[in-house]
């Protein structure tokens, strides 16, 4: 008997994570620093690298202390007592990587507390189909609803299917004469390419203040209330 079988390969082929964008991801040295230290630190490293601000998909991660509960909960607290766990992650593209290098051996003072920059690894973006963004930027008078709704129609411009989407946490960023606004967000049952993507470019303004910076999650959290 004579067959013929023919197998879908493009199914079996493995995506590959792509290098375009890395998180930079620093070894830090520092007691404590403000709780709310996003403006400090962003200006600290864009006076330590002037070149940052005409860079494009670039991020400043906030740094979370221990007691930060994955991003749900605010420490009642106005320092963040930091450890040797604790990291200072740049997202930066890969083209930077020899330039990054002039942050490592500066200290930094946030508002008068040292953070002294040591050694760095690189991360690449993860294609996990659950990402979660600590601080995303929203309008003050925007409810619950408006805020995934104007999320949806973001992503949807940036061809990201939202399937899912969690919010949660209200939050807000002290600049000089102005106050940011946000909301945590969790993005869910991505596609590989869209987790990928969303990582690559951020959702909204302000990235570095670290608003609109996700990272992967390995799956759903209950949110809890504000």
């Amino acid at each position: 008997m004579n067959q013929f079988w023919s197998e879908d390969n493009e199914e079996q082929e493995e995506y590959k994570v792509p290098e375009n964008v890395l998180d930079f991801v620093f070894q830090i040295k520092s007691k404590c620093i403000p709780l709310d230290h996003a403006f400090q630190l962003s200006d600290a490293i864009q006076q330590a690298l002037p070149w940052l601000t005409s860079t494009d998909n670039i991020g400043i991660h906030p740094i979370s202390g221990a007691e930060s509960g994955n991003g749900w909960e605010r420490p009642d607290t106005e320092v963040l007592f930091l450890s040797r766990r604790q990291k200072l992650t740049l997202r930066l593209p890969k083209s930077r990587s020899e330039e990054i290098k002039q942050l490592i051996g500066k200290t930094l003072e946030l508002e008068g507390y040292p953070l002294t920059i040591g050694d760095f690894i690189t991360r690449q973006m993860s294609d996990l189909p659950t990402v979660f963004a600590r601080n995303v930027a929203t309008d003050i008078n925007q409810d619950e609803n408006e805020f995934l709704m104007q999320c949806k129609d973001t992503l949807e411009e940036m061809g990201i299917k939202s399937r899912k989407m969690m919010c949660g946490l209200k939050g807000r960023i002290e600049l000089p004469g102005q106050t940011i606004y946000t909301r945590s967000l969790m993005l869910a049952d991505l596609e590989k390419e869209e987790s990928v993507k969303i990582q690559e470019t951020g959702l909204g303004p302000m990235r570095e203040y670290g608003c609109g910076l996700f990272m992967p999650q390995k799956g759903i959290k209950a949110v809890k209330p504000d």
